[in-house]
């Protein structure tokens, strides 16, 4: 007996479909400018914009000199939002990124401690070389990540939102740093990885970069007008089958699990959590809003599966032995998923 077919999602609204429009402009124009100063990595610049409009936080991942400071940045400058750059080092301690409370003179000649933010007040925070720094440094601003408060001297203060972490990591570098755990990484949304230029984007880059001034970049977006769009994202519609693609691919990454396939058993010792589905299902909706789609598609998922999956599965030495690395393997599960949901 055939399954019945899948009842449809809610449409969105009048005004809802007019808000993605107009969505789907802003994020031309967005990209526009950033292209004014960003050469290539429109993949980076994509992956980041549908990050930002999902309300997660995103992990870089390249090698000095990609211009990741400067993409974070310019980002900001685009969106009319406070940045701040945090420089992780050995040294740096907790209160360095919170902020803490110093002993003031008043006016009338008393004193009395008064709380200092420090640089995680921010809009769009870039965490740099966020390995550097010892965990207990890692782990308050993780938890500001998680919680979009943070708690000094017993007092919370709650960070204004859009906020937004951008940490990035070396991978080439790694003596003298403090990796960080599976259980923290699952934090980041997306891991994205910046790769070298092209040989053209190169001269492109040698060519618009060494002269005397730098372009202004417009103000496409304000953070009243990303808070209203991060909401909209969420009310887009997600088919059934579309929620089940999401935990069927997640759930095959556990090696211990029944529907994981048998080649990846011996290459993976752990898979992904509930959050990767959750993120998955978020990250497709972003995608989608921001290319002007109302409903969620099959495509916007396996789109953001890279992201998603890439930095929550932890390889066996099996793996790392034959060369077969994270990314290749979700490339592969979600290969045989949509094989099979197209069967």
């Amino acid at each position: 007996m055939a399954n019945p077919p899948l009842p449809n999602p809610p449409a969105l609204h009048h005004d809802d479909v007019a808000a993605i429009d107009r969505l789907r402009d802003v994020h031309a124009r967005l990209k526009r400018e950033l292209a004014r100063v960003i050469i290539g990595q429109e993949e980076t610049v994509e992956r980041l914009t549908i990050c930002l409009f999902a309300r997660g936080h995103a992990l870089l991942m390249g090698v000095p000199g990609l211009a990741k400071t400067l993409l974070v940045s310019k980002l900001a400058e685009c969106v009319s939002l406070k940045f701040s750059r945090i420089q992780f080092t050995p040294d740096l301690m907790p209160m360095d990124i919170t902020g803490t409370d110093i002993l003031q003179e008043t006016a009338d000649g008393r004193r009395e401690f008064q709380f200092v933010p420090g640089p995680v007040f921010a809009n769009i925070v870039l965490a740099d070389e966020i390995n550097r720094a010892p965990p207990k440094t890692q782990a308050a601003m993780l938890e500001a990540m998680q919680e979009h408060k943070v708690t000094v001297v017993g007092k919370t203060s709650r960070l204004d939102p859009p906020f937004f972490v951008l940490a990035t990591q070396n991978p080439v570098e790694q003596e003298g740093t403090y990796p960080l755990p599976e259980a923290q990484l699952d934090r980041f949304m997306f891991l994205v990885e910046l790769d070298y230029p092209s040989e053209a984007e190169e001269v492109l880059i040698a060519r618009t970069t060494t002269g005397d001034t730098v372009p202004m970049l417009e103000h496409v977006l304000t953070a009243a007008e990303i808070i209203d769009y991060q909401h909209l994202v969420r009310r887009v519609p997600v088919p059934d089958h579309i929620y089940e693609f999401a935990a069927k691919l997640v759930r095959k990454t556990r090696p211990r699990g029944e529907t994981a396939p048998a080649w990846l058993k011996p290459l993976v010792a752990w898979g992904a959590g509930p959050r990767a589905v959750q993120n998955l299902v978020l990250g497709a909706k972003s995608r989608a809003a921001l290319a002007g789609s109302y409903m969620v598609r099959l495509e916007d998922v396996e789109a953001v599966a890279a992201p998603v999956l890439t930095h929550r599965l932890i390889t066996t030495f099996a793996a790392q032995a034959e060369g077969v690395d994270a990314k290749a393997i979700v490339a592969r599960l979600v290969a045989e998923t949509v094989a099979e949901q197209a069967g």
